[in-house]
């Protein structure tokens, strides 16, 4: 069966607070501070949800997965990806690749890029090689040059066959 290549782009933010355990990546990473949201606020893992989602023509995390909704009160955000991978599956594609950048001052991440890339990728059912995990900072401007935040965004490819059904489960 022929199939179409689609492309997404995805974009979090999450602010900085006490009293929260940080997640990257389905990553814990020791900090004094983690990321405030409903879920575990993981802004890698939301951006490449967003990635994934746009590329098969859906819309946002947020519609998926509400704030909204006590389900996903405190839920480790690799379900979110292991959702949306399933959701994939079922429209007849496959994830092709992805490739995201964190964008914080702290903390410094790099001695957990790998075991990032290898929690993505079991999450999604697919080989740690076509997941890309970068890190920067923003040169001390803005919110997350303040230390207030952490940003990433994402970008995924997806094979899906030549003549996809729409199915969105949001109306």
């Amino acid at each position: 069966m022929p199939v179409m290549y689609r492309v997404g782009i995805g974009y979090d933010v999450h602010k900085l607070v006490g009293d929260r355990k940080l997640f990257l990546g389905g990553v814990e990473i020791p900090h004094s501070l983690g990321l405030e949201g409903h879920s575990d606020a993981d802004a890698l893992i939301h951006a490449i949800c967003d990635a994934l989602l746009g590329a098969i023509g859906e819309v946002d995390i947020g519609h998926f997965f509400p704030n909204t909704d006590d389900r996903w009160k405190n839920v480790r955000s690799k379900v979110f990806l292991q959702e949306i991978s399933r959701l994939i599956a079922l429209r007849g594609g496959r994830i092709v690749n992805v490739d995201s950048t964190l964008i914080a001052e702290v903390p410094k991440v790099a001695p957990y890029i790998n075991s990032m890339k290898h929690q993505i990728a079991a999450a999604l059912n697919v080989n740690a090689a076509v997941v890309g995990v970068k890190a920067t900072t923003n040169e001390t401007l803005g919110f997350v040059g303040r230390r207030e935040g952490i940003a990433a965004m994402a970008v995924a490819s997806v094979a899906l066959p030549e003549t996809p059904t729409f199915n969105s489960s949001y109306a």
